[in-house]
């Protein structure tokens, strides 16, 4: 994720100086290490609380930041945020933390009051917490963890429109191609996407087509392979590039639950393609609806149906002018030279 979505602000860093990035070995380290960084493997695993792997990365963080010395640190998700942002509190290091997304843990009150509480001693020296969508840095204000003038609110990671280029609108003689990427867990609203596809494959039979990219995090396995005997569904699993799914396909659906900023309707929106989303923070931005997409209520997989059938029942004009026009969305609201030039000022670097 970093690799794809944090190497043009990588490259801008190194620029001025030596980059160290603490993170997982989970692929990519060697382009990083290409670029000129050094990476230092780092234990870490987002969806545990055991107290005593927790209590060891705050103790490697103290370690690593007594041994690097560093001018400055960047963190990003909530694990580095919380641990390293203690961990430079108490080295007097400058740090500036990055909020991608409230996550499920803000999704209900007991565990977002105790999120609240430590983000709130550890981001409390911050120079500057960056934010991905307004709405997030208004709780995180509202709940007294950050003050309105750290804030920085940036267009999410933004997207490299030399990457993601427009590709040409592609055929409807084999369906009408409706795609979901991503990871294949509850939060990023599977069950409402496999709900909408079996009513919508019902009624239109060969005339859509679905496919699923990505990989399990929840257990969907055996709901997948079934769905994908009964001619359903597509499934490719995890894939490293997007781009070519992103090209074959004519419309992008993600009812996600919470965003921070979507990347995956970025790329897909700067491919030249029509969006289907949640109507929530990190998401809505993405689509002006109507336009370049159709934006629906969180949770509602008959709402979802609907807007996939009324995708459906456009012109192939009308499909392709929606696609045309997310592009241009793209490039009028979140080239990723801009995001990366917002980043820099900020960091004053």
């Amino acid at each position: 994720m970093f690799w794809r979505f944090r190497r043009e602000l990588t490259a801008e860093l190194l620029k001025r100086g030596e980059v160290v990035i603490s993170t997982p070995f989970v692929g990519h380290e060697d382009d990083l290490r290409k670029m000129g960084c050094r990476c230092i493997q780092t234990s870490l695993e987002r969806r545990t609380l055991n107290p005593r792997k927790e209590l060891a990365l705050f103790a490697f963080y103290r370690r690593l930041l007594r041994e690097e010395k560093p001018d400055v640190v960047i963190t990003y998700s909530i694990k580095p945020n919380i641990y390293a942002g203690y961990a430079c509190r108490q080295a007097r290091i400058p740090y500036f933390v990055n909020v991608q997304g409230l996550g499920s843990i803000f999704q209900h009150e007991f565990s977002a009051r105790l999120a609240s509480v430590l983000y709130r001693g550890a981001i409390r020296d911050a120079k500057a917490v960056f934010f991905e969508n307004r709405s997030s840095a208004e709780v995180f204000v509202k709940r007294g963890i950050v003050t309105e003038k750290k804030e920085v609110i940036l267009k999410g990671a933004g997207i490299n429109l030399g990457v993601y280029m427009m590709q040409p609108y592609p055929s409807e003689e084999n369906g009408i191609h409706f795609l979901y990427l991503g990871r294949i867990m509850q939060e990023k609203g599977v069950d409402e996407i496999l709900e909408a596809s079996q009513r919508l494959k019902k009624e239109y039979g060969d005339r859509v087509v679905i496919d699923f990219v990505g990989f399990f995090e929840d257990d969907y396995k055996d709901q997948i392979d079934l769905l994908v005997k009964r001619n359903v569904i597509r499934f490719h699993g995890f894939c490293s590039d997007p781009r070519p799914f992103y090209a074959q396909a004519h419309c992008i659906v993600l009812p996600s639950y919470h965003e921070g900023m979507s990347n995956v309707l970025l790329e897909a929106a700067s491919t030249g393609r029509a969006l289907i989303t949640s109507d929530i923070p990190g998401c809505r931005e993405t689509v002006t609806d109507g336009e370049t997409g159709f934006l629906v209520p969180v949770r509602d997989s008959d709402a979802l149906y609907w807007a996939m059938k009324r995708f459906v029942e456009l012109s192939p004009e009308q499909r392709r002018q929606m696609g045309e026009r997310s592009r241009v969305k793209m490039e009028m609201e979140f080239d990723k030279e801009q995001v990366v030039d917002e980043t820099m000022a900020a960091l004053q670097l």
